[in-house]
């Protein structure tokens, strides 16, 4: 298999440029309150992803995960609060647009799919070094000297991702000719060729069988523990929150009522209570 070492060697770069020690906070959300309206989504939220762990959102449906989610990647301002990157120095994030963000080293994937289905796989995932290029219109149009040796580099990388992903038999496939499970693994695909610091993922198994569970769980771990890329994510099985993430912060309401390693969150007797009442509403 292989491990991703051009993004390894991008994530070695960046931190080469900082004192983040591996366990120290990269990504801190402090009193972050968001309203729609007269809708209170996120209020007072406060957590701390630490650099190199795997950091999972819970809660029941409507709890304001996927809200916060979209204030870290730049889709959503809060009106109070404070988000910081640290990822060789200190980036703010709440007044950024999502293009800053993703060249900060913040990369995101959605809920729902967000792929271009009649394009292929290799250009799908093309599309997530566009932050990277730097090559101006007339040599990109032309397609010569430093276009064309940037675009070399770029395919490379990008084949480098498609075999992490297990992808060579459908990179020049349409992606909207592929089975669920297989997008989805596109769109971690795209995210990686941002080659992120953070990898921010919302619900990266919705909707998959436990063999394509597994899989993605394991590409995760991979990505984690391999390239030390942290990662974010929302997740409702609870099984698999358990066994890859170290770090649990649980919402309810828009606001945090438990935060902490994962068995000690699951003892939780708000965290029972907010689930065991989704439960009876249903």
């Amino acid at each position: 298999m292989v491990f991703l070492p051009e993004l390894t060697r991008a994530y070695r770069h960046n931190l080469n440029g900082s004192s983040l020690e591996r366990g120290a906070t990269q990504l801190e959300v402090k009193d972050v309150s968001l309203r729609f309206g007269g809708v209170q989504a996120l209020e007072d939220v406060s957590l701390a992803v630490r650099q190199g762990g795997i950091h999972a959102v819970i809660g029941p449906n409507g709890a304001g995960k996927t809200s916060l989610l979209n204030c870290i990647s730049g889709l959503y301002r809060p009106q109070r609060g404070s988000i910081a990157l640290q990822n060789g120095k200190r980036h703010e994030l709440t007044k950024a647009r999502p293009s800053r963000i993703a060249k900060w080293g913040v990369a995101r994937s959605f809920q729902n799919i967000e792929l271009f289905k009649h394009m292929t796989v290799l250009e799908n995932l093309m599309l997530g070094r566009h932050t990277h290029m730097r090559h101006n219109v007339l040599t990109a149009l032309l397609y010569w000297g430093p276009a064309e040796r940037q675009e070399i580099r770029e395919r490379e990388l990008v084949e480098e991702v498609v075999d992490f992903l297990e992808l060579q038999a459908f990179r020049k496939q349409e992606v909207g000719r592929l089975s669920y499970g297989f997008q989805k693994r596109v769109e971690l695909g795209r995210a990686l060729c941002i080659q992120p610091a953070v990898l921010v993922l919302d619900e990266p198994m919705a909707g998959m069988n436990t063999e394509e569970k597994e899989d993605m769980a394991r590409f995760i771990l991979d990505v984690n523990e391999l390239a030390g890329v942290t990662v974010v994510l929302i997740e409702h099985d609870m099984g698999v929150v358990m066994d890859i993430s170290d770090r649990v912060t649980v919402l309810d309401f828009g606001r945090v009522i438990a935060d902490g390693e994962p068995a000690q969150v699951s003892s939780d007797p708000a965290v029972i209570e907010a689930y065991l009442g989704e439960q009876r509403a249903a």
